[in-house]
């Protein structure tokens, strides 16, 4: 069967070809990323509905739940397609409470690894993300003892990729001397621009940047032109947010999420939309 690739493909390393938008798995767990999906047979669907629509690249974390999407994603589609690639993350557990804390150990990392191995049904994980400690709001900490000890687990076998999440351009220096580094996941869209240079500097090098939260930190004034473009080209301010940042540059990949189908199919629908040159101007200018 042949499937149009939504976004097209992106190839960053010997056998890692990703589809450019991709399918976010963080939102098929309970409220808050906690616990089980409110409609479990729903969130079935969207992982088997996002994988025939052509989605190859699957984000999510052993900590969203804590296991219940990566459970999730082995009920869905083991035996997994050979050209499905997931990408997970390591770098914090949840409280009892929901609480999210970080875990940075490198002892705990290798713990954290090989339960997303259990929970996914894998013997290798595709990319596995280090989230950094500037989620909580710690930011330019020296990152080479934990990327290193993913770069062992790498050597093992356990790990073919790396990927860094919620990092700075010095981080990423950092990382690369250790390991090669084939994806960065930080916040970024229309209105949150500040990491404009790293995008370029990803793209220059052929990394994957994927921005999370992309219709997050809208001014009203900023909501009203994206509206106002969104109405002209017949398209909803979400889809048309998407198709900007994947016009950004040539490696940014998309990671929408969504527990719902027709709003997966709303969001993939996002990669065929074209924006005229005056729209991008508009777009562009909101940043800055």
């Amino acid at each position: 069967m042949t499937f149009t690739i939504p976004g097209g493909v992106l190839t960053l390393a010997d056998e890692l070809t990703i589809s450019r938008m991709g399918y976010g798995a963080m939102q098929l767990a309970g409220p808050n990323v906690f616990g089980p999906p409110k409609d479990r047979d729903q969130a079935i669907a969207v992982l088997r509905t996002a994988v025939e629509l052509g989605v190859n690249h699957i984000d999510t974390s052993d900590f969203y739940g804590p296991a219940v999407v990566n459970e999730l994603i082995r009920e869905a589609l083991s035996p997994y397609p050979s050209q499905l690639r997931i990408a997970t993350k390591v770098g914090a557990r949840r409280g009892a409470d929901g609480s999210w804390r970080p875990s940075l150990a490198p002892e705990d990392l290798a713990a954290q690894v090989r339960e997303n191995l259990r929970h996914l049904g894998l013997d290798t994980l595709d990319v596995v993300y280090l989230r950094t400690a500037s989620h909580e709001g710690t930011t330019e900490e020296s990152i080479a003892e934990q990327f290193g000890a993913l770069a062992e687990l790498r050597e093992q076998g356990l790990i073919r990729h790396l990927a860094l999440s919620g990092v700075s351009a010095a981080q990423l220096t950092e990382a690369q001397r250790i390991a090669p580094v084939v994806m960065v996941q930080n916040l970024y869209n229309l209105a949150n621009r500040q990491d404009d240079a790293l995008v370029d500097r990803c793209a220059a090098a052929n990394i994957a940047f994927a921005p999370f939260f992309p219709l997050g930190g809208f001014s009203p004034l900023q909501h009203d032109t994206l509206n106002a473009v969104a109405a002209r080209v017949g398209a909803s301010p979400q889809q048309v947010a998407l198709a900007w940042l994947l016009r950004r540059s040539a490696t940014t990949v998309l990671i929408p999420g969504t527990s719902s189908v027709d709003h997966l199919r709303e969001n993939l629908a996002a990669a065929s939309l074209t924006l005229p040159d005056d729209a991008i101007a508009e777009l562009d200018a909101i940043g800055r």
